[in-house]
């Protein structure tokens, strides 16, 4: 399974969407839609530090990064990447 479906089942259990993790679009706005609140978005990003074995920094938890599936995983991408580097 890809990283994008993986978030995308996380989102549609987690968040419970109604509908199947296959047919979330990649950039359905999660925040404009309410699906990520504040709260949501704390669980998140716990869920992704122990899934992908990260250490978000706070100033990293900007709207621009969870917006979206596509947003995460491109946040989660480049989170690995550094990590591996650093």
């Amino acid at each position: 399974m890809s990283r994008i479906d993986a978030i995308k089942r996380h989102l549609v259990e987690e968040y419970e969407l109604g509908t199947a993790p296959a047919e979330l679009a990649d950039d359905y706005d999660l925040l404009r839609n309410g699906v990520i609140d504040s709260l949501a978005l704390l669980t998140l990003v716990s869920w992704l530090e122990n899934e992908y074995a990260l250490d978000i920094d706070a100033a990293d938890v900007v709207p621009d990064n969870f917006r979206t599936a596509a947003s995460i995983d491109a946040f989660v991408a480049a989170a690995v990447t550094t990590a591996k580097v650093g």
